[in-house]
């Protein structure tokens, strides 16, 4: 992969381990030579997460909404800075430019991100890895209910499984690597996305 999106929180939570991690992934991407695409702040798990991208001088790609634009707010030290009408273009943009998704700790923002690119796959928009680093055990809530899910006969397991989880960056971007992408529905036209 050349490019990942990064979804994540734009606060830093009360969990050091959390912070530390986001810091590491952006070293690892950078030293990696593999361009990181989030959402452009300078602050939270986000500003971490950049920041070690950017002190170990890797290619960033920050895509915000114009609303959210503010001097306290948005990362000026980027390689690229995309200003987007809104937050559904953000999400297209941000599409656009990866290679594939990465979910690690934030609030509903992340989780809205999380939700709508995964559901983005199971439609057969897109054939791009997407990973959860569960770290600290912060996602094991959502895993539960994604296999409720399955159990109750709301997801079907292959596109649980679509998504892939663990709890080491390092194991996470090795079954990214390796994805193997489901097979696009027959009833999918070519357009897609």
């Amino acid at each position: 992969m050349k490019s990942i999106s990064v979804f994540c929180g734009s606060s830093e939570g009360n969990d050091p381990k959390i912070v530390e991690q986001a810091y590491e992934l952006g070293k690892h991407l950078a030293i990696n030579n593999i361009v990181l695409v989030y959402g452009a702040a300078k602050i939270g798990i986000m500003g971490q997460v950049a920041k070690g991208a950017i002190d170990f001088k890797g290619q960033t790609i920050g895509v915000i909404p114009e609303f959210l634009r503010t001097k306290e707010i948005v990362n000026n030290e980027l390689t690229e800075l995309i200003v987007t009408q809104n937050m559904h273009d953000r999400k297209v943009i941000m599409y656009e430019k990866s290679d594939g998704f990465m979910i690690i700790p934030g609030g509903f923002g992340t989780m809205d991100e999380f939700f709508e690119i995964t559901t983005w796959g199971q439609l057969g928009l897109h054939s791009k890895p997407i990973g959860i680093l569960n770290i600290n055990d912060y996602y094991d809530a959502l895993i539960s209910q994604c296999k409720m899910m399955v159990k109750r006969g709301f997801l079907k397991q292959e596109h649980f499984d679509a998504v892939v989880i663990d709890t080491t960056m390092i194991g996470l971007l090795d079954k990214m690597e390796n994805y193997v992408p489901l097979p696009a529905p027959k009833w999918l036209n070519k357009e897609g996305l």
